[in-house]
């Protein structure tokens, strides 16, 4: 890796809450083209302005915490490369994600999105290490909790619940209700035929008949988990299930 550095201007959305005037601030920084987005916010956090409010946290695509809209596509600052959102001298705007609350500057309130995920039976995220505030008396879980069936929760695989897809989806920016396709593809894994109450989500007015096929979740999901497939292929379980007890 060579020691060029290019010059960006970061515009930045900034907000200070729902209510509040939204605005935008520029920041020009030298920045390797090789380093990440993240790299260029936490360096204004740093260096240019501590008001600025993101979140991240793993910086390895895992945790799924800095999803924004970089130039208005919907990404994960952590794995979005300089080099491949700008040129040297170039800009890049970054703004929060879409359909969720504004909290402050870059971040949002996925609570929405993990209220609708906690409906279709996905168990909460269980850490992995020790908890911060054992020394106050809270321990954390010892092992994945188990459903009443006595069965193990399947989670949706790789879903990082980012809400990118959320984020991208047109349908879920004119109705608050619709579950939405990371929810749906949830339902998609675990199986309809022997969950008849993710069935009937499913088979729903905000379910997958709600879902208008602009397949802008799977663009921009950093997962591979392809949910706009998955919702297709609820609707064609689904037919074929009517046409079953038809008979």
């Amino acid at each position: 890796m060579s020691d060029e550095k290019w010059t960006v201007t970061f515009i930045i959305h900034r907000q200070k809450g729902p209510d509040s005037q939204p605005h935008f601030d520029e920041f020009t920084i030298e920045i390797h083209p090789e380093e990440f987005v993240l790299d260029g916010v936490e360096y204004i956090w740093a260096y240019k302005d501590r008001s600025l409010v993101f979140r991240h946290a793993c910086h390895h695509t895992t945790c799924g915490a800095c999803g924004m809209r970089v130039n208005g596509v919907e990404k994960l600052a952590c794995m979005t490369k300089i080099a491949d959102v700008t040129q040297d001298g170039g800009k890049i705007k970054l703004e929060p994600l879409r359909n969720f609350p504004i909290v402050g500057d870059l971040v949002v309130d996925l609570g929405p999105l993990y209220r609708k995920m906690h409906e279709v039976h996905a168990p909460e995220v269980i850490p992995l290490c020790a908890s911060p505030w054992e020394g106050e008396g809270i321990k954390p879980p010892q092992e994945t909790p188990k459903r009443e069936d006595g069965e193990e929760y399947i989670r949706l695989p790789d879903c990082i619940e980012c809400g990118l897809c959320v984020s991208a989806c047109p349908t879920a920016a004119s109705d608050a209700e619709y579950l939405g396709p990371a929810v749906l593809a949830a339902i998609h894994i675990q199986g309809i035929d022997e969950n008849p109450d993710l069935l009937a989500l499913a088979d729903s007015r905000e379910g997958v008949w709600r879902c208008h096929s602009a397949y802008e979740c799977s663009a921009v999901c950093p997962s591979n988990v392809d949910p706009a497939w998955r919702i297709m292929d609820l609707r064609k379980q689904i037919i074929a299930r009517r046409l079953k007890f038809k008979k």
